[in-house]
C-alpha cells in the first residue's frame, strides 16, 4: 500500500501541472487559433486581384459578402466553384459580393483555376497569408459569410452547397 501512495501523488501532481500548462497556453493564444465567431465584425482588407485591380472589403459595405479561401489544387474548391458562379449570377444584381482569396504563392496556377472554372467575380491573391491570418484561416477551403454590416453569419470548412448559402444569405437577397 505504501508504494501506491507515491504513485498517486506523482500522478496527481503531473496531472495538475499538465492541466495548468494547457490552460496557460490557451490563455496566451488569446483565441487567435479559432475561426472568427458568429457576430464578429469581419477584418477590413485591401488586396490586388488577378487583373491587378485593388479590391477592398469596404467597397462592399451594405452588401452581403462571401469570402472563399481556396487553393487551386483543392478538389472541394474545384467541385463547388460552379455553385458560387451560379449564386453570383443569380444574386449580384441584389448586391451580393463574392471574393475568392487564394493563399498559394503561384499566381499562374490561380489564373488557370479561374480560367478553367470561368470565375466571374474577383479572385484575390494573398501569397503572404495576410488576409487569411486576419481571418484565422488555418485550413482551406474555408468560406466566411458576412451580412450587409459585415458581421460574420457563417464559417464553413470544406465544400459548400447552395442550400447552405440559401440558409445563410436568403434573408439578405430577397
Amino acid at each position: 500500500m505504501t508504494m501506491i501512495r507515491p504513485f498517486r501523488l506523482w500522478f496527481g501532481l503531473f496531472s495538475l501541472i499538465s492541466i495548468s500548462c494547457l490552460c496557460l497556453l490557451a490563455a496566451c493564444g488569446g483565441g487567435q487559433d479559432r475561426p472568427l465567431a458568429i457576430g464578429e465584425t469581419a477584418p477590413a482588407f485591401t488586396a490586388r486581384d488577378l487583373h491587378g485591380q485593388m479590391v477592398s472589403l469596404a467597397a462592399s459595405q451594405g452588401k452581403p459578402v462571401i469570402l472563399r479561401f481556396f487553393l487551386p489544387d483543392c478538389k472541394f474548391c474545384r467541385a463547388d466553384t460552379p455553385i458560387f458562379n451560379q449564386y453570383y449570377r443569380d444574386y449580384r444584381d441584389k448586391g451580393l459580393t463574392i471574393l475568392y482569396i487564394n493563399t498559394d504563392p503561384q499566381p499562374g496556377e490561380v489564373q488557370k483555376f479561374a480560367d478553367d472554372l470561368r470565375i466571374a467575380f474577383p479572385v484575390v491573391l494573398d501569397p503572404t497569408r495576410k488576409i487569411a491570418n486576419r481571418y484565422r484561416v488555418r485550413a482551406v477551403p474555408q468560406t466566411v459569410v458576412l451580412d450587409p454590416s459585415h458581421k460574420v453569419i457563417g464559417v464553413i470548412l470544406g465544400g459548400v452547397s447552395k442550400e447552405q448559402l440559401d440558409e445563410l444569405l436568403g434573408p439578405f437577397l430577397k
